[in-house]
């Protein structure tokens, strides 16, 4: 078996809750694990809701933040130990297109600054000829054409120009793997599917594999291969997108899946919302399961540890509940009967 293109083992991000630090800790992501193959491409979905520690996940992987603890490693190699060359080598093959299509852009350069950039830090090309070649190839790709863009600035680009450029600028570096942080969530409809269907042909005719991190589970499904569902940090549930979406297991993405309105005109939404507080949780490495105020199914044992992952098919579909362990859900039930005989007794006498 051939080693991974990226291994994410035991990863850890607390913020805060340091030496001189008065706000309290935070863990944003804890003990997350992740395998993506060299071949063959895939798309791996990271979702969750605000907050639940993707886009963190994200900057981990991009270098931009250090871990607590964990290690990430591509091509074998721990990202955090590499040297200048394998750095550089790493930049290249890892891409990332972010959310704000017009947050990444220089306001007082021409949109072809990106690429030139790119061109001349990794020395891509020769000559003029042979970089301006480069530039129309992947703006092709991507379903545009450099005479009608490449001399605007960005405020004269639409959002879905600005984004289909970006993804063009990571394609340009023929890069193993594109982080692709949010990147259809600020386009319309239309744009968001041109850009999705974008994502499938690099990962079927270039060998480009994406880490997709959405809160959006309907564009999940259309092309995600597998999923890893977050809440506050943690992995609920993954597995083969299809399974874990159309036959969830974990209570929160359950709910998750339920919520999704349906498309009936007489059947009204249910705008009522209450939740319970619930960050304390989120404070402490050691604490019970964070989903255990709003859980229907919370049992006693579900506040003395966060439950690990259980097979679901005996494959690769795995929840993280205590439901799914046969010997806490017996014990549990057990003492339930007792207390209700013990109570049934008590109100006899």
């Amino acid at each position: 078996m051939s080693e991974p293109l990226l291994e994410i083992r035991n990863t850890t991000k607390i913020f805060g809750g340091g030496f001189l630090q008065s706000s309290p800790q935070t863990i944003a992501v804890q003990d997350f694990d992740l395998t993506i193959a060299k071949e063959p491409a895939t798309i791996t979905t990271i979702a969750g809701e605000s907050g639940s520690g993707k886009t963190t996940l994200a900057n981990l992987i991009l270098g931009f933040i250090s871990l607590t603890s964990g290690q990430i490693l591509y091509k074998g190699h721990d990202i955090a130990t590499m040297d200048e060359r394998q750095k550089h080598e790493y930049r290249r093959e890892v891409q990332a297109v972010f959310q704000d299509p017009y947050a990444v852009y220089n306001p007082f350069y021409r949109v072809k600054h990106i690429f030139d950039l790119v061109i001349k830090h990794f020395k891509l090309a020769e000559n003029k000829q042979e970089a301006r070649e480069l530039i129309e190839h992947a703006l092709n790709v991507v379903g545009m054409r450099g005479e009608e863009v490449l001399e605007k600035y960005p405020h004269q680009l639409s959002g879905g120009q600005r984004q289909r450029m970006m993804v063009a600028r990571a394609y340009m570096l023929r890069p193993r793997l594109i982080v692709a942080d949010e990147p259809v969530s600020m386009v319309d409809a239309s744009l968001r599917a041109m850009i999705l269907d974008i994502m499938l042909r690099l990962r079927d005719e270039e060998n480009i594999s994406f880490l997709y991190i959405t809160h959006d589970l309907s564009t999940s499904y259309q092309i995600g291969d597998k999923i890893h569902i977050l809440y506050q940090g943690l992995v609920t549930e993954k597995g083969d997108t299809s399974k874990v979406i159309e036959h969830p297991h974990h209570p929160y993405v359950q709910e998750l899946i339920d919520s999704i309105p349906v498309p009936d005109p007489n059947e009204k939404w249910d705008t009522t919302i209450s939740l319970p507080s619930e960050e304390e949780l989120r404070a402490h490495v050691e604490s019970g399961c964070r989903f255990y105020p709003r859980c229907p199914h919370r049992m006693d044992h579900c506040l003395t540890k966060y439950p690990p992952l259980y097979r679901i098919d005996g494959l690769d579909h795995q929840a993280a509940c205590y439901l799914y362990d046969e010997g806490v859900v017996g014990t549990d039930q057990e003492l339930d009967v007792i207390e209700k005989e013990k109570v049934t007794s008590e109100l006899a006498t």
